[in-house]
């Protein structure tokens, strides 16, 4: 998504996605199910396989001719419930020297357009870090993709979009992923958009195009909009600022980072180009939306349902009153139950169900607060069990919104009284299901005055008044940063104000179903970008999460290896300016590092099998911070746990990540039998006779060299020399097909 009016046209074309608002806010969502396909009858095919291979090879010259005719599949035509427009799906895949290549294309329409491509090539080691092809080049490969693919529409690429980037292990190929939005009267239309991906070793391996861009839409007149100078300083005149609490999530290591920042004007969505009225999450309105009042759900904290704690008996028999369902021929099994550590961390109780019916069977999970005995995780699955046994949902009257919101408060001063002080009433509009008559309400935790983002509590209401689902999102955070050391209101506004700027967007206002209009939309962007922040405590823009290529340290060799691995979190540094890359490294960090190159760790997270949490060394416990590194070293057989200690801060001589190095490439068995080598180096004699094998293959394998014949196999590794030969393991990992990712 993305505001910014500057970019690279193509052909015709130039960039958006938009959305209408640089004020984030992360709230949970829905979960969208996907649309059901209904599948045409054959006489309704009017293309062969064929046809599609023709025109899947026209979008892609060369790159696919090693594909023969056989290698694809094609399924019947089929449409989408509402869009009756024909697509047609293209698979293939193909073995090549014992490595599987595999990928989709889909068709739409009599003239079949492109719509979506994904590909997944055999071989990827080009593409790996440091990649063959640049940003710069792959942007020019999806520029000329585009260019075929326009046929006459015009689009612009996006330069302002936001997207996470997760860390990325060396194993993984680099992708690069370009947005362009379609422009309508030379103006940007935010929900019709394409991306584009290639990888790091220049080939086109991902293609989506929003089905939005298929359907007749109407556009307002852009002869009609206002001044933008003028909308723009109403805006200013009427814009205020609100404090908000955003929670930082380390998804690695489970990790919380609190930061306070000021939001301007969050109800504020943008303001109608034309008529100059405000768009607010309700509607237009001819006033400026105003600040948001919190009102906590309770001024005191209201007994818990259990005040010692529920014990699993309690928790089974409150289960299955809650999961009773008034169904003939369904029966409820409670499968399991057990005590866990949740996502939030909280100690809860997670009761595992399936309803049994003639047909078939669903089930789902609740979860319930340890401490309290409150429900804090529910879904009613009673709509779903009517459709899959194809009867007729509850024919009540819908409840309206305020009735609907009754409701919901009722449901969790029964379900979760204790929780309700720390939570306030919905200062959004509910979200409406109109094909069920129900409702989503949102309701906002509160500390220190401050609403928290993302943490709330998501309450469904079906239209009947019952219980739909139940979330509590409670993250445990130990420091919250004090309102009180932040900046003033007034000098942030100043700040805002100084930073705020418009840009003309076509975007839905109403997104109700067979809504096919789009406005004109002024949208609010701060210092030219859509997705910011104002840090509260120092009055300093902050950038949401991006793509971080920023140089932190220098080095005469290894420089862009070290800075790579620092903003990929690979190599944690925490002062740069005193970091020494040519300083030994222990063997603690360089496993570390390893393990974090090669393979996902996910330190803060519960998996069941931490119930029964092994310990390979006496001095490495499941608390000590190196755990889950020296663990999955040993199960992947990097490290042998045949000591009592793991010696994590001596540092790591250069025959021993030889060692390690073998052991990832699973080559130890041809290791150990060190009398069949000979050591080319002048100093083979100071190698361990029984590292002999392991020294040979490393060596042959280019992972670690010699210097002027010499190999050092006592020298003390240094973090450049580790990062570099990390990086060569990667690539000799990748081309044995071997992966780690877990």
């Amino acid at each position: 998504m993305s505001f910014k009016y500057v970019g690279i046209i193509l052909g015709a074309s130039a960039l958006s996605i938009g959305l209408f608002s640089a004020n984030v806010h992360a709230t949970t969502t829905l979960k969208e199910q996907p649309p059901v396909q209904i599948q045409a009858a054959s006489t309704d095919n009017v293309f062969t396989k064929e046809d599609l291979i023709k025109k899947f090879r026209g979008l892609f010259p060369k790159q696919f001719d090693f594909l023969k005719s056989s290698d694809f599949q094609m399924n019947g035509g089929y449409y989408f419930p509402g869009d009756e427009t024909m697509r047609y799906d293209l698979y293939f895949t193909k073995t090549i020297d014992g490595k599987q290549l595999y990928g989709n294309v889909s068709f739409v329409g009599k003239d079949l357009q492109i719509e979506n491509f994904s590909y997944q090539p055999a071989t990827v080691t080009e593409a790996l870090f440091p990649a063959k092809v640049s940003k710069v080049e792959a942007q020019k490969i999806a520029g000329d993709f585009m260019k075929k693919y326009l046929d006459g529409g015009e689009y612009q690429l996006e330069t302002d979009s936001y997207g996470y980037y997760p860390n990325q292990i060396l194993t993984e190929p680099i992708r690069y992923s370009f947005s362009y939005t379609r422009l309508k009267n030379k103006v940007s239309v935010t929900d019709q958009r394409i991306e584009v991906s290639i990888l790091g070793n220049g080939e086109i391996v991902g293609f989506y195009r929003n089905p939005e861009t298929n359907k007749a839409s109407t556009f307002d007149d852009v002869k009609k909009v206002k001044a933008k100078d003028g909308v723009l300083k109403k805006v200013k005149e009427n814009i205020y600022v609100e404090k908000q609490y955003q929670v930082e999530t380390d998804y690695q290591t489970g990790e919380r980072h609190v930061r306070l920042v000021y939001q301007p004007s969050p109800n504020l969505l943008g303001v109608h180009a034309s008529s100059g009225k405000y768009l607010t999450s309700k509607g237009y309105s001819v006033d400026f939306p105003k600040k948001s009042t919190i009102s906590l759900l309770s001024s005191k904290q209201l007994p818990a349902n259990y005040k010692n704690g529920i014990t699993i008996e309690e928790a089974k028999k409150m289960s299955e009153k809650l999961l009773k369902i008034d169904l003939k021929n369904v029966k409820l099994n409670i499968d399991s139950i057990r005590e866990m550590t949740n996502y939030n961390g909280q100690e809860v109780i997670s009761v595992q169900y399936m309803y049994n019916f003639p047909n078939g069977g669903t089930g789902a999970s609740i979860e319930i607060d340890k401490q309290t005995g409150e429900v804090i995780q529910y879904y009613n699955m009673k709509s779903e069990i009517l459709a899959q046994m194809g009867e007729k949902p509850s024919e009540a009257k819908p409840l309206s919104e305020k009735q609907a919101l009754e409701k919901a408060v009722e449901h969790m001063k029964k379900w979760i009284p204790s929780y309700l002080h720390n939570y306030a009433k919905p200062t959004e509009v509910a979200y409406m299901d109109e094909m069920q008559g129900s409702f989503m309400f949102n309701f906002p935790r509160v500390v220190n005055g401050v609403v928290v983002s993302g943490d709330s509590i998501n309450v469904g209401v079906a239209k009947d008044g019952s219980l739909n689902n139940l979330y509590v999102n409670y993250q445990e955070v130990k420091s919250w940063p004090s309102p009180e050391k932040a900046i003033s209101e007034k000098e942030a506004k100043e700040i805002i104000t100084k930073a705020l700027s418009l840009r003309l967007n076509y975007m839905k206002s109403n997104q109700k179903e067979g809504n096919n209009h789009y406005d004109l939309v002024y949208s609010q962007l701060f210092n030219e970008k859509s997705f910011s922040t104002l840090d509260a405590l120092t009055g300093e823009w902050q950038v949401l999460n991006g793509e971080n290529n920023s140089t932190v340290v220098s080095h005469p060799w290894a420089q862009e290896e070290l800075n790579y691995f620092i903003n990929a979190k690979i190599l944690d540094v925490k002062d740069p300016k005193q970091f020494d890359g040519d300083a030994a490294i222990s063997k603690g960090e360089a496993l570390k590092v390893m393990m974090k190159s090669l393979t996902y760790m996910y330190d803060g997270y519960y998996y069941p099998e931490q119930d029964n949490q092994k310990q390979s060394f006496d001095n490495i416990d499941p608390k000590h911070p190196l755990y889950q590194s020296v663990e999955r070293a040993v199960d992947m057989g990097i490290l042998k746990a045949d000591t009592k200690s793991f010696a994590i801060d001596e540092p790591v001589s250069k025959e021993q990540l030889a060692v390690w190095y073998i052991r990832a490439l699973g080559l130890e068995q041809a290791a150990k039998n060190s009398t069949i080598y000979k050591l080319p180096f002048t100093d083979a004699d100071k190698v361990q006779k029984e590292l002999l094998g392991y020294v040979a293959l490393a060596n042959s394998l280019e992972l670690l060299e010699t210097e002027k014949g010499v190999f050092n196999p006592k020298k003390e590794v240094t973090y450049a020399e580790l990062v570099v030969s990390t990086i060569h393991l990667a690539h000799k990992i990748s081309e044995k097909g071997r992966t780690f990712l877990y």
